[in-house]
C-alpha cells in the first residue's frame, strides 16, 4: 500500500470519494476526466445520481465501463431538486454502503468541477505533514463572461462544500454532515470544537474550477445568496456577525444585490422564528469564535481558537500524544 511516515505514525492513502448529482450532464465529463488523471486515484469512487433526466445516466454507464474504481448507484427521480439536506440525502445514499474503516479519507464531491492533476495527492501530503489537520481544500476559482479566472469568496478557516475532504477519523468523530443547510458550515465548527483544524489553499496544485459558481443555486444569485443567509441563521450566526459578513461581501459579485439577499434570507428567517440548530453548547462555540472574528480578523481568530481547542485534541487522541512525548 502506498503510505508515507511522520514520526512513528504510518499514513496510507486509501481515499473514497462521494458525489451526490443531479442532472450534471453538461459538466460531468470535465469532472470525471479530472479524477481518471489523478497522480493518486481514488480507492472507491461512489456517484449517486439523485433521479436525473437529462444524458447524466449515459455519461456516467461511459465512464464506469473505463475506470475500475467507479460505483454508480441510481435513485428514483422525485421530480424537483432537493437542495441542503437533499444533497446530504444523497451523499449518504452511498456513504452508507461502505465501511468507513477501510477508507483512510472520505471526500463528498460534486461533479460540476475540474481539479488539477494532484490535487488529492497534495491534500493528503499536507494532512499527513500535520495529523491535526481533519478537512481541507483548495480554493474554487470560475471564469468570468470575459475568461478571466476569478476566485469565489471562501476563507481559510473552511474547506469548500463542493469538494470536502476529510480524513475518516474526523468525520466520524464529528458525526458527519447535518441534513439541512449549512452543513457545508456546521461541520467546520464542529471539527474545531474538537480540536481539529480545518483550512483550504489558494495553490496551483489546489486551485479548482467550479464550473458552476458558488451561491447561484439551481435558480439565479438571488435565491442562492437568500438561501445562505436562511443557512446562516439556521447554524446560529448571530446577527453582528451576519451583518459584517454582508457588508464585507457587498463588493463580490452580484453587488449588493447578493449582500442583500444573505440579510433577507436571515431576517425573514429570524422574523419567522425558524427552528435553529438544536445543538446549543455548538452554537455558543459558534457565537464566540465569530465574536473574535470581528475583533482580531479571522486568521488570528482562528489561530486562537485553534491553540486553544488543541488540548481537547490531544486528549482524545492519546496514541499522537504519547508519540510526541517520546520524540521530545
Amino acid at each position: 500500500m502506498d503510505g508515507s511516515t511522520v514520526g512513528s505514525e504510518e499514513f496510507s492513502r486509501r481515499y473514497l470519494l462521494v458525489t451526490p448529482c443531479r442532472d450534471e450532464a453538461q459538466y460531468a465529463r470535465r469532472t470525471l476526466e479530472s479524477v481518471a488523471n489523478q497522480s493518486l486515484a481514488p480507492a472507491l469512487w461512489i456517484i449517486v445520481d439523485d433521479g436525473s433526466t437529462d444524458d447524466t445516466p449515459q455519461i456516467l454507464a461511459e465512464y464506469a465501463a473505463k475506470l475500475p474504481y467507479l460505483k454508480i448507484i441510481r435513485r428514483e427521480n422525485r421530480g424537483f431538486r432537493k437542495l441542503g439536506g437533499g444533497v446530504i440525502d444523497a451523499f449518504y445514499a452511498g456513504y452508507e454502503t461502505i465501511n468507513p474503516t477501510e477508507f483512510d479519507y472520505v471526500c463528498k464531491l460534486d461533479l460540476d468541477l475540474d481539479l488539477p492533476p494532484r490535487y488529492f495527492e497534495t491534500l493528503i501530503e499536507k494532512m499527513e505533514a500535520d495529523p491535526r489537520i481533519g478537512t481541507c481544500s483548495g480554493k474554487p476559482y470560475f471564469k468570468d463572461s470575459s475568461a478571466r479566472q476569478i476566485m469565489e469568496t471562501c476563507g481559510n478557516e473552511n474547506s469548500v462544500g463542493m469538494v470536502k475532504f476529510y480524513r475518516t477519523q474526523c468525520f466520524t468523530e464529528i458525526g458527519g454532515f447535518v441534513r439541512e443547510l449549512m452543513w457545508d458550515g456546521i461541520d467546520c465548527h464542529r471539527c474545531r470544537m474538537l480540536g481539529w483544524v480545518a483550512a483550504s489553499w489558494d495553490e496551483p496544485a489546489l486551485s479548482f474550477e467550479h464550473l458552476r459558481a458558488m451561491g447561484t443555486s439551481h435558480k439565479n444569485w438571488w435565491t442562492g445568496r437568500t438561501r445562505h443567509g436562511i443557512g446562516q441563521y439556521f447554524m446560529g450566526t448571530g446577527l453582528t456577525y451576519l451583518l459584517a459578513s454582508a457588508a464585507f461581501r457587498i463588493i463580490h459579485r452580484p453587488i449588493v444585490i447578493g449582500s442583500a439577499a444573505m440579510v433577507w434570507g436571515y431576517t425573514r428567517s429570524w422574523a419567522s422564528k425558524k427552528p435553529r440548530y438544536a445543538d446549543l453548547t455548538f452554537r455558543r462555540f459558534l457565537r464566540r469564535y465569530q465574536w473574535q472574528c470581528l475583533l482580531r480578523g479571522k486568521d488570528k481568530a482562528t489561530a486562537m481558537i485553534n491553540e486553544q481547542q488543541l488540548p481537547v485534541w490531544l486528549e482524545s487522541h492519546s496514541s499522537f500524544r504519547a508519540n510526541s512525548s517520546k520524540a521530545g
